[in-house]
């Protein structure tokens, strides 16, 4: 690189970068930067559409797995997971019709967060950006993905917030209830809310609950339930240097404070232990039997990232936890060990709370960068093996949320991965 100039590949030369006076200079690096990602989103996309796929392990196709497997050179969990990086590998992308009873309602807000409701994975609950500031919630019904036709009913209700929501927890974790985690914005205060889930039925639609226990904080940044019985009806909120433990029935509450912002939480199952990622890059557990305590001596594991932590999950036999944080890097931990095992690059992240995603039971970690690209890495060997390209161009308001599932609208649903970006929903089957 050159001070005051810029390389142009296609016409192999250099040009000036004027110092903008009066004049308007659209030459600047970040213009520069961004047209260059833009090339290579289209092309992305035009290869998409011409069904280019490329495997990303060399020599790996369905006859040569199959073959391999009549001949006994496989494992039959180590084919299902090679057939599943083939099917990722060869995803397409199609564009959902969303219907709703009220007109109004589909098609008019901007996505900005998409979890699945339950189990089956039947449906799924949306928050939306809403045009004069805030959030509105709403549910859509997967139940039409199975046809032809690919469209989806979206059912909205009567709930907005004038605050950002940061943070919410799927419901097929809480069952009876849906955690939110709301960030305030200019001088109005955070608020952490649980709501009752009959609240996104669309079955008694004038049936409309109120909250249930709201209450204002200083600003909130992550949430997470526990569902180990030992902490029965706990939730944890994380706060600006501390971590806030509610009982909803008893409304008792702990509090231990931290050196740093708690960006990101996750209650074990096994037992009663809360995991916290902070702004400093520490993860942290904390028993949520003891007392509140001022020190630091509750601490029990402790891992360090270089940047901010943005998001943990542990994985299901709760020996191994995953972390991504600001730097863009993923990394598995061995919580027995305390020691780093696996890193899975290509995430990009610079600044943005952006979640982490873990499919165990087809193997797989997704996530969305900053950049508007999601990729898909094999959780066995850290394999990247897809990079997906955003249908809309990359922007701070346009970071796709994503949702991935072997059974997406019930148990006789499609496989894939659903992604909303703006005010579009598009699926990608196998």
């Amino acid at each position: 690189e050159l001070p005051g100039f810029y390389y142009d590949s296609e016409k192999n030369r250099y040009f000036r970068l004027l110092p903008g006076h009066n004049n308007f200079n659209p030459l600047t690096k970040e213009s520069l930067q961004y047209k260059a990602m833009e090339c290579k989103r289209l092309r992305l996309l035009q290869e998409e559409e011409n069904q280019i796929k490329k495997t990303t392990r060399a020599g790996v196709n369905s006859s040569v797995l199959l073959q391999k497997r009549q001949l006994g050179l496989l494992s039959s969990t180590s084919y299902c997971r090679l057939v599943h990086e083939l099917k990722v590998n060869y995803m397409q992308r199609k564009k959902i019709e969303i219907h709703s009873p009220d007109s109004s309602v589909a098609g008019t807000n901007n996505f900005k967060i998409i979890v699945v409701c339950n189990v089956a994975c039947e449906r799924i609950f949306t928050v939306n950006n809403v045009e004069h500031g805030g959030c509105k919630y709403g549910i859509i019904n997967l139940t039409g993905l199975g046809k032809e036709s690919l469209t989806v009913e979206m059912y909205d209700n009567l709930y907005f917030t004038n605050r950002k929501v940061l943070f919410l927890l799927p419901l097929v974790v809480l069952g009876r209830y849906s955690k939110l985690c709301l960030m305030g914005i200019a001088e109005t205060p955070g608020c952490a809310s649980l709501l009752p889930a009959s609240l996104f039925s669309n079955t008694n639609p004038g049936d409309r609950p109120g909250m249930l226990c709201s209450f204002k904080i200083s600003t909130a940044w992550s949430c997470a339930w526990c569902l180990n019985p030992q902490a029965d009806n706990c939730f944890s909120t994380g706060l600006t240097r501390r971590v806030l433990v509610t009982n909803v029935v008893t409304g008792h509450r702990q509090t231990f404070g931290t050196n740093s912002d708690v960006l990101a939480q996750q209650f074990a199952t096994q037992t009663p232990m809360l995991y916290n990622g902070c702004r400093s890059g520490e993860i942290f557990s904390i028993d949520v039997r003891q007392r509140s305590w001022k020190g630091q001596s509750w601490k029990a594991i402790r891992l360090f990232h270089d940047s901010a932590v943005t998001s943990i999950r542990l994985l299901e036999a709760e020996y191994y936890l995953m972390a991504a944080d600001m730097a863009g890097k993923i990394k598995l931990w061995d919580l027995r060990t305390a020691k780093c095992v696996k890193q899975y690059k290509g995430h990009h992240n610079e600044y943005a709370v952006l979640p982490l995603h873990v499919n165990e039971e087809e193997g797989l970690v997704t996530a969305v960068g900053q950049d508007c690209y999601t990729r898909i890495w094999s959780l066995q060997d850290a394999h990247l093996l897809r990079t997906i390209p955003s249908p809309h161009p990359a922007s701070k308001d346009a970071i796709p949320s994503v949702v991935f599932s072997s059974r997406l609208g019930g148990s006789r649903g499609v496989p894939g991965l659903l992604m909303a970006v703006k005010q579009d929903l598009y699926h990608f089957s196998y």
